[in-house]
C-alpha cells in the first residue's frame, strides 16, 4: 500500500470528528498541527492548501540556515562586490577595496558571536519562531479547547490520570533515592515526564503493542508491569522481569532507537495477519537523531505500517541541547517520509492522551504512521550518573517547574470542583504506600548473580564465552584468597 492511496483515503475520510478528523487532514496538509509558518492560516484566508504549502516551504528554508551560513554569504558578497569596485577603479583605490572586503567579514564574525549568546528557542533551531503546539489544559491549569483535539473524560477518569501521574512520580524518586544507598546499579528518572508517559500510555487498548526505551516507568505502569521489576533490571538480578506478551510491553531497550526498528517489524507484521491493533515506540530528542529512527520512519511510510512514533523531547540528548540536532522541530521531519507529525504539550495530559489516541485510531484505520512530538522537560538528571549542573542553568528547570504536569491537573480538578480534599489526601496515603512497597521489595532482592552475565548469551555454548566466564571465575577467586590470608 503506497503513501499516495493513504493520503486518498485520509482525504475520503474527512467527515469523522474531533481528532481523528484532523489526523487525517494532517496528510493533506504541511504535517500535521500547525508549522512554524502557519501555512494553515493562509488556507483559512482563502489560498489553496497546495499553494499555502508551497509558501510556507520557502521562509522555512530560509529560516532553517544556520548562522554560520548567513554569516558566509555576508563574507561573500560584499566581498564580491568590493573586487567588481576594485576592478573599476585607479590602482590608488584598491587598498580600500581590500579593507572593504574585511569588514563583513568581521561584522560577521561578530553577529555569529551574538547568535552564540542569544536566548535559544527549546527545541528549534536558532532564528525559527516556536511552533504552535496542541494543548488542552494551560500551565495555569485552565481547560482550553483545540479545533482539531479533544477528550471528554468524566470527572473520574480525570482522577486516574491524577493519580497515576502521582504515584509514577513516587516511585520515580523511590528508586533514585535507592540507587543513591548504592540498591541499583543506575537509575533514568522521568521526573517532568509524567504527562507525557501517563496520557499516551492511557489511550491504548490492551491489544495494542509497545515499544520503550529504558525510562517509560510511566507507561510501564499504564500496562500493569509491576514496578519491582523494573528495579530488579536496573539491579542487576533479572534481565527485565516480565513476560512482553503477557502485557504487549516490550523488555527496556538500552540501545538508542533500535526499538524503533523493532516497532516498524512488529507494525507491518501486524498489518500482514490483518489485526485491528496498532503499534507504538518511544523514543528521545538524541534518539531522533540515529539511523534506526530514520530507517524505521522510511520502512513505515512505504509499507503503510499501523505504528505511532512517540517522541519526548525533553529538550536535553544527556548534554546536547536540540538545537545541536535539528534545524527544524521534530515533529516537522514526518513531512520528508511522507506521514504526519503533531506537537502536543508534553506536560498536559489530556493532549498527550487526546492526540495519542487519535493517532492510534488513525493507525487501526489503516492509514499509517504518524509522528507525535511531546514537547516536555527533564527535570532531573539524564540519569544518575550526569550532572545536569554542568551544561543548563538552574534559571531554566526554574521555568519548567512552573509547567509541572501534576500540578496544573490538580489546579484543574480544584478550580473546576471535579475533586475534593479527601480525594487528595486519599492519593498522598497511597503514595506513601507505594514508597514503602518499592523500599521493602529492593531490600529483600538478592544480589546479582555475578556469573548470570555469560548465561544465555549463546544457545548452544560458544568457546569464547567459556574462556571469559574462567577467566571472570579465576578473577573472583583471587579475592577470596586475598581474604583468606588477611585473616591469617
Amino acid at each position: 500500500m503506497t503513501v499516495e492511496s493513504t493520503a486518498a483515503r485520509s482525504d475520503a475520510r474527512r467527515s469523522g470528528t474531533g481528532g481523528k478528523r484532523a489526523t487525517q487532514a494532517a496528510t493533506g496538509r504541511a504535517a500535521g498541527n500547525g508549522t512554524a509558518e502557519a501555512p494553515e492560516a493562509a488556507t483559512a484566508a482563502g489560498t489553496p492548501r497546495k499553494a499555502a504549502a508551497k509558501t510556507s516551504r520557502k521562509p522555512a528554508a530560509e529560516s532553517t540556515g544556520s548562522t554560520k551560513s548567513a554569516g558566509k554569504t555576508t563574507r561573500k558578497a560584499p566581498a564580491k562586490s568590493a573586487a567588481k569596485a576594485a576592478a573599476k577603479a585607479p590602482a590608488k583605490g584598491r587598498a580600500p577595496a581590500k579593507a572593504s572586503a574585511k569588514a563583513p567579514a568581521k561584522a560577521s564574525a561578530k553577529a555569529k558571536g551574538s547568535a552564540k549568546a542569544r536566548t535559544r528557542a527549546p527545541g528549534d533551531g536558532p532564528g525559527q519562531p516556536e511552533p504552535e503546539l496542541v494543548q488542552l489544559l494551560t500551565p495555569e491549569g485552565e481547560r482550553v479547547t483545540h479545533p482539531d483535539y479533544d477528550v471528554d473524560l468524566s470527572a473520574e477518569e480525570i482522577q486516574g490520570l491524577y493519580r497515576d501521574m502521582v504515584l509514577t512520580r513516587r516511585f520515580d524518586a523511590e528508586a533514585t533515592a535507592l540507587q543513591r544507598q548504592g540498591e541499583l546499579g543506575l537509575w533514568a528518572s522521568l521526573l517532568g515526564q509524567e504527562a507525557a508517559q501517563i496520557g499516551s500510555g492511557r489511550a491504548l487498548r490492551p491489544d495494542d503493542y509497545v515499544f520503550p526505551t529504558y525510562r517509560e516507568h510511566g507507561v510501564a505502569w499504564c500496562r500493569d508491569v509491576d514496578p519491582t521489576m523494573l528495579l530488579g533490571m536496573f539491579r542487576g538480578v533479572n534481565n527485565g522481569g516480565w513476560d512482553p506478551n503477557t502485557n504487549n510491553f516490550h523488555l527496556y531497550t538500552i540501545v538508542i532507537g533500535s526499538q524503533v526498528l523493532h516497532a516498524t517489524g512488529y507494525a507491518m507484521g501486524v498489518a500482514k495477519d490483518g489485526a485491528d491493533s496498532a503499534v507504538i515506540a518511544y523514543f528521545g530528542d538524541g534518539a531522533s537523531s540515529q539511523g534506526d529512527v530514520a530507517e524505521a520512519f522510511t520502512f513505515s511510510a512505504v509499507y503503510n505500517a499501523p505504528v505511532v512514533f512517540f517522541c519526548q523531547n525533553n529538550q536535553w540528548a544527556i548534554s546536547e541541547p536540540t538545537e545541536r540536532q535539528s534545524r527544524v522541530p521534530i515533529y516537522q521531519r514526518a513531512q520528508g517520509f511522507g506521514f504526519p507529525g503533531v506537537r502536543v504539550d508534553g506536560n498536559d495530559v489530556l493532549a498527550c492522551l487526546a492526540v495519542t489516541k487519535a493517532a492510534v485510531e488513525r493507525a487501526r484505520a489503516g492509514e499509517g504512521p504518524m509522528l507525535i512530538e511531546a514537547f516536555t522537560y527533564r527535570m532531573g538528571a539524564h540519569t544518575t550518573s550526569d550532572d545536569p549542573t554542568r551544561y543548563r542553568s538552574d534559571e531554566e528547570r526554574t521555568e519548567w517547574e512552573a509547567k509541572d504536569p501534576i500540578q496544573r491537573l490538580r489546579v484543574y480538578l480544584e478550580s473546576a470542583g471535579l475533586a475534593d480534599d479527601a480525594f487528595f489526601a486519599g492519593v498522598e496515603e497511597e503514595s506513601e504506600a507505594m514508597g514503602r512497597h518499592v523500599r521493602e521489595a529492593i531490600r529483600t532482592m538478592p544480589d546479582p548473580d555475578t556469573m548470570a552475565i555469560f548465561e544465555n548469551a549463546y544457545a548452544d555454548g560458544h568457546a569464547l564465552v567459556d574462556e571469559e566466564r574462567a577467566q571472570f571465575a579465576s578473577y573472583l577467586a583471587s579475592f577470596a584468597d586475598s581474604d583468606s590470608q588477611e585473616g591469617r
